[in-house]
């Protein structure tokens, strides 16, 4: 089967008809559609076309729950049985790698299975980058991400750890080695990854004894458990259970990418932004204690400016230099009066953020604050 450079749609979906039938998958990648044997065919052959076809890595993967009959490319392997956000991300994001793309994924506890399988994930008791081995249940396992984080990994830390840069560097279209893809890499462990790895190793987000106060069922550890079949379903087969991974898959996977890709399109150009204004603080004002975002990125997109004091860490709504408590709460002309500066607009009730109409205005009230 041959794909000319001339080929068209009709052509290719042609292709794909006779493929299926003769035992080829195709793939389509950024570079052009590969189509490659699922079968033992007599000569195997790889074609590439010229098309720059649009990829979605995810393509609905291939599942067995025992040694199959034909041998793809590569083969993942995890457990069957109930799962959990970790192997369904972690499967996910080795199937992004070029050394597994579009691997096949076989959900077994049978360790002679296991042991053929070009990686295993979340099962088989062995953590060994150098055989793409990813369990993290064995006693003794300790294995962190580094870079100053302490949370024992999960399956899908692990996949993260030793192909986060690669899948980051694909997205950016860069180097691996690039300071990008590296600040990348971090940034999206600490805001994406890290909880997943807690969830799944039973941390506590908060050192305390104290039952939390409210239950949050909403984070995407829960929503992907969800999709394990209910006990009150008369249908358990594994077709079935493997049919609600692909969706666990898919769910995991797909938030996974949106994370990449804020972070790719928004979070990074931001921080060029604030480094670059951090940098110049002193011009603004002798303390150093003032910054000024001359662009949003993002802020409030309306003409007026807002002056937001700095929270004493990232996840804290404690301020370290709220808005004076004699403004809070106050608008429009009776916060100019009670401040003296005119164009106030608001102040909010817990001081962290106010507003005028004008540049001069919040920088007023920002070294006002400072004062009081």
């Amino acid at each position: 089967m041959e794909m000319g450079e001339g080929a068209d749609w009709k052509e290719i979906e042609v292709k794909r008809k006779e493929a299926h039938k003769s035992g080829v998958c195709l793939f389509e990648t950024g570079q052009g559609m590969f189509a490659v044997a699922t079968r033992l065919l007599a000569p195997t052959r790889l074609f590439i076309s010229n098309r720059n076809f649009k990829l979605t890595p995810m393509a609905a993967a291939t599942f067995s729950s025992n040694s199959p009959s034909y041998t793809p490319l590569k083969r993942v392997g995890t457990h069957n049985g109930s799962f959990h956000c970790d192997e369904a991300l972690g499967c996910f994001m080795i199937r992004l790698t070029n050394k597994y793309f579009g691997a096949e994924i076989v959900r077994t506890r049978d360790p002679e299975v296991l042991q053929t399988l070009d990686a295993v994930l979340d099962v088989g008791g062995v953590y060994d980058p150098s055989q793409d081995r990813y369990d993290h249940h064995q006693k003794g396992f300790a294995e962190v991400f580094g870079h100053g984080f302490t949370t024992k990994l999960s399956s899908a830390g692990l996949v993260y750890k030793h192909f986060g840069t690669e899948i980051i560097a694909k997205e950016l279209q860069l180097d691996e080695g690039h300071p990008d893809v590296q600040r990348l890499y971090l940034a999206i462990y600490k805001s994406f990854m890290e909880a997943i790895d807690a969830i799944d190793n039973g941390i506590n987000q908060y050192d305390t004894d104290q039952p939390p106060k409210y239950v949050n069922n909403t984070h995407l550890s829960s929503r992907v458990g969800k999709f394990n079949l209910d006990w009150t379903d008369p249908d358990q087969s594994s077709e079935k259970e493997n049919e609600a991974f692909q969706k666990a898959m898919a769910l995991a996977g797909s938030e996974f990418l949106d994370s990449v890709r804020f972070h790719v399109k928004s979070w990074l150009p931001a921080r060029s932004i604030v480094m670059e204004c951090l940098a110049a603080r002193s011009d603004i004002d002798p303390s150093g204690e003032i910054m000024v975002l001359d662009r949003f990125c993002p802020d409030e997109r309306s003409k007026s400016w807002r002056v937001q004091a700095v929270a004493k860490s990232p996840d804290s709504f404690e301020s370290r230099k709220p808005l004076p408590s004699q403004w809070r709460g106050l608008r429009d002309d009776e916060l100019s009066k009670e401040s003296g500066i005119p164009g106030c607009v608001f102040v909010h009730m817990s001081g962290f953020i106010g507003g005028n109409h004008a540049y001069e205005g919040a920088l007023a009230m920002a070294r006002g604050a400072l004062k009081l």
